[in-house]
């Protein structure tokens, strides 16, 4: 793995050895990243499914309520994808999917994702990674820093923090 950036914090509790610990970041493996991506895509097709399933019972005579129940499930993956693409990982640098996972989003230069970068990469981002038949999410495992078309676009990158004790501190 690559580290890309290391920070020494202090233990917050004391005991009578200090135990000094490194924060790593290193590039995010491309197996977490697709986790990530399924995870925070079935969360969306969930609402879609439980969407039609309620849909499928109110049917019967019911045409509208039926149609009106999508069309509501629809609006609500509408709005949930804007709040975990957009609006979480511009607050946080995380969608559900990469806070399941333990990866951040953040700048190239370390520092954190405002919400109108959170929309560039997954909105346009995404989209770009898409039309190139998959081709600029691949980037990602050939790019020395694990940064895909999305993260090109958007000037970020995808890291994993790691803890690290290190060597002869304390005892």
């Amino acid at each position: 793995m690559t580290q890309i950036e290391g920070v020494t914090l202090l233990p917050t509790q004391r005991t009578s050895a200090h135990r000094h610990v490194q924060v790593q970041k290193t590039r995010a493996p491309f197996s977490l990243r697709c986790g990530a991506l399924l995870i925070d895509y079935i969360i969306l097709m969930a609402i879609v499914a439980f969407s039609t399933l309620i849909a499928r019972m109110m049917g019967g005579g019911a045409r509208t309520a039926g149609s009106s129940a999508e069309t509501a499930a629809w609006f609500l993956v509408v709005l949930v994808a804007v709040v975990n693409f957009g609006l979480l990982p511009g607050w946080r640098g995380q969608t559900l999917g990469k806070w399941a996972t333990g990866l951040r989003i953040e700048r190239s230069n370390g520092h954190g994702l405002t919400i109108g970068r959170a929309f560039l990469r997954h909105f346009a981002g995404y989209p770009a990674s898409i039309l190139t038949l998959g081709i600029g999410f691949l980037i990602a495992v050939f790019s020395p820093r694990g940064r895909a078309l999305e993260d090109l676009i958007a000037d970020t990158v995808v890291v994993r923090d790691e803890l690290v004790a290190l060597e002869g501190a304390g005892s």
